[in-house]
């Protein structure tokens, strides 16, 4: 059951695999670049957020932005070249492959891409910080990231899935996937809203993402709420990117 989509994804970790050096360096100047110039850059000017250093505060957001958006742009940029350009997806569908294996094995591609970019850029960080680990906390926290690359990777997939022009995946990622990992509170606690615009704000899945992984990385604490609201979107986002995909290969 799903071989077709296990054959998939060691492809993909085939290819990522010899790409793994400049994929590194690639992975790792977004993050740092952001760390030097909010974490250092403002240390000084912004006192402790909540009860922690500011250097501090933002390095559990750097890492589930790097996770994330690295999932969703090895979705959808993989699944646009293999389907537009390569046609890889066309020759999946000669071979006994269903079409379920084929998203399925795409998701799991970017979920795993994602999830390894996020624990690198997490190293770094946390090496240039000095920051003390809880093993505890850090598995908390891992649960968080986990929820958050399956459903940036099923909706890169979909975005893959669904667009045929190359500029408008990146109009995509800069009018919606950026803004919603920006008003997440990356790089500020969600007190700083309005008490009326708050509930909106959490509202947001990638909010309890953010603010969750923070909460669990720092304090040890879960909140099952956003728990909760992580699973029913990464579960809706699987069963969407599925659905659309396989109506496209049999539209």
């Amino acid at each position: 059951m799903m071989h077709g989509a296990v054959c998939i994804w060691q492809r993909d970790m085939l290819v990522l695999r010899r790409n793994w050096f400049s994929e590194i360096v690639t992975v790792l100047a977004f993050p740092l670049t952001f760390f030097l110039t909010f974490g250092l850059g403002l240390k000084g000017y912004i006192q402790d957020v909540e009860g922690v250093p500011y250097a501090i505060f933002v390095v559990p957001g750097l890492i589930s932005m790097t996770a994330v958006l690295g999932a969703f742009d090895d979705s959808s940029w993989g699944m646009w070249f293999h389907r537009i350009v390569q046609k890889t997806i066309e020759e999946y569908r000669v071979n006994p492959i269903t079409v379920v294996d084929i998203i399925v094995g795409k998701i799991i591609s970017g979920f795993t891409s994602g999830f390894f970019k996020g624990l690198t850029v997490g190293l770094f960080l946390l090496l240039l910080t000095g920051f003390s680990l809880n093993l505890l906390f850090l598995l908390r926290y891992l649960l968080f990231i986990f929820l958050g690359c399956i459903i940036f990777s099923c909706l890169g997939s979909l975005c893959g899935t669904l667009i045929d022009k190359p500029e408008n995946l990146g109009r995509i990622e800069a009018v919606v996937i950026m803004p919603i990992i920006f008003l997440a509170g990356l790089f500020f606690p969600l007190s700083a809203y309005p008490v009326r615009v708050l509930p909106y704000i959490k509202a947001i899945p990638t909010t309890a993402l953010f603010d969750g992984a923070r909460l669990a990385l720092l304090s040890g604490k879960v909140d099952l709420v956003y728990l909760i609201l992580l699973s029913a979107a990464a579960i809706f986002s699987f069963i969407l990117a599925v659905w659309v995909f396989e109506k496209k290969m049999h539209g």
